[in-house]
C-alpha cells in the first residue's frame, strides 16, 4: 500500500489552490512524499504571490466586485433599474414569505431581536416595492438587487453564512412568455459571466414550491421561479412576473475553479481567493 500526503498536507496545499488531484497522489516512502509536498507547497506560494501583485498591479479588484460590475452593467443596458433595500427586515416580511415560527428555515435565520433579523433572501423588499412600483411605472417593471444575505447555512465547501446575492424580476409579461423569457435571461447573465456550460434542472423550493435551478458540476448557481405564484396574494401582486436569484460567490467558486467557496466570500483570511498567510 502506497504512501499518501497527511491529513495537514493536503489541507495546507488546498489552502494554497491546489486542485483534487494531489488527494490520490502515491508515494513509495515517507522521505519522497515530504519531498514531493515542500516542492507542491513552494510552487502554489509563488504562484499565489504572483496573483497578489497582479491584483496590486493591474486588476486592483477582487473577482466577486469584477461580476457583480459586469453583470449590473449588463442589466441596466437591459433596461433593468438597480434598487438598493435594508438589510434588515420584520418579522412581518418572512411571515409573508411564508417562512413562520413552524418553518424550518426561521431557524437558520440571524435574529436582532424578536421582530427584526438580517435578511436571508432579497424577495421580500423586491415584493414590497412592486406593489408600490405597479402602481406607478409601465409594465412590463424590471427591476434588480445585488447585496448580502444572511444565513445559518449548513458549513461546507459551497455554503456561507454571509453571501453576495443578485436577484432580479421582470413583472408584467404575458403568462404564455414567462419560460421563453425565464430561459433567456438565465442565457445571457450566464453568458455575461462567461459561464457556458449550465443545465436547467427542476427542484422543489421550500419557499416557492417548484423551481428551476441552474447547475453547473452539481453547483447551484441560481434558482428561477415564475408567477402568478402562491406568495404573491400577500403582496398583493395580480401580474405575471419572472425571477432569478444568483449567489455571487458561487459565480467566483466556478469561475475560478475554486474546491473551496470560503475563497470567494468576505473574508479576513482571503484576499481575492488567495489565502494570505503565505
Amino acid at each position: 500500500m502506497g504512501i499518501t500526503l497527511t491529513k495537514t498536507q493536503k489541507q495546507r496545499l488546498r489552502e494554497l489552490g491546489a486542485d483534487a488531484s494531489m488527494d490520490g497522489k502515491i508515494f513509495s516512502s515517507i522521505q519522497e512524499r515530504d519531498a514531493s509536498f515542500k516542492t507542491m507547497e513552494k510552487e502554489l506560494i509563488e504562484k499565489e504571490k504572483q496573483r497578489l501583485q497582479n491584483l496590486l498591479n493591474h486588476h486592483r479588484r477582487p473577482a466577486i466586485c469584477q461580476i457583480e460590475e459586469i453583470l449590473i452593467n449588463k442589466l441596466v443596458e437591459e433596461g433593468f433599474v438597480q434598487v438598493v433595500t435594508p438589510i434588515i427586515i420584520t418579522k412581518g416580511f418572512l411571515e409573508k414569505m411564508s417562512i413562520t415560527a413552524k418553518h424550518s428555515l426561521v431557524d437558520q435565520v440571524f435574529w436582532l431581536n424578536k421582530n427584526k433579523c438580517l435578511r436571508p433572501m432579497l424577495a421580500p423588499n423586491l415584493y414590497y416595492l412592486l406593489k408600490r412600483l405597479v402602481r406607478l411605472w409601465k409594465k412590463p417593471i424590471r427591476i434588480f438587487e445585488v447585496g448580502p444575505c444572511f444565513r445559518k447555512d449548513s458549513k461546507g465547501s459551497q455554503h456561507l453564512n454571509e453571501f453576495t446575492m443578485l436577484n432580479l424580476v421582470e413583472l408584467g409579461l404575458p403568462p404564455e412568455s414567462r419560460l421563453e423569457r425565464l430561459k433567456e435571461l438565465v442565457s445571457l447573465l450566464m453568458g455575461t459571466v462567461g459561464i457556458n456550460e449550465y443545465q436547467l434542472v427542476s427542484e422543489s423550493s421550500e419557499v416557492y414550491g417548484e423551481t428551476m435551478d441552474v447547475m453547473t458540476d452539481d453547483i447551484e448557481l441560481c434558482s428561477t421561479a415564475m408567477g402568478s405564484h402562491p406568495l404573491d396574494d400577500a403582496w398583493g401582486i395580480v401580474d405575471s412576473w419572472v425571477g432569478l436569484g444568483f449567489g455571487l460567490e458561487r459565480l467566483v467558486m466556478v469561475k475560478q475553479g475554486y474546491q473551496n467557496i470560503q475563497r470567494a466570500g468576505r473574508s479576513l483570511i482571503y484576499l481575492d481567493g488567495v489565502r494570505l498567510n503565505i
